[in-house]
């Protein structure tokens, strides 16, 4: 059995607010990896096409205001 195997089955036998406290910190530890990779792609200029598109499209007057 590997580890990822042995893993899922004692995530299965927790009781309901074990796994629930589980669920939880995998939604944070995932929430923390997506704002990582997207404060990444923004350093890294892998976002400025999205600047890009809205300077061009507000100078076009296609923008509304929130």
């Amino acid at each position: 059995m590997s580890r990822v195997e042995e893993i899922e089955a004692a995530i299965e036998g927790l009781p309901p607010e074990e796994y629930r406290r589980i669920v939880q910190w995998f939604r944070v530890r995932e929430q923390m990896r997506w704002d990582e990779q997207l404060d990444g792609d923004s350093r890294a200029g892998k976002l400025d096409f999205l600047f890009d598109e809205a300077e061009s499209e507000a100078a076009k007057g296609l923008l509304r205001s929130l």
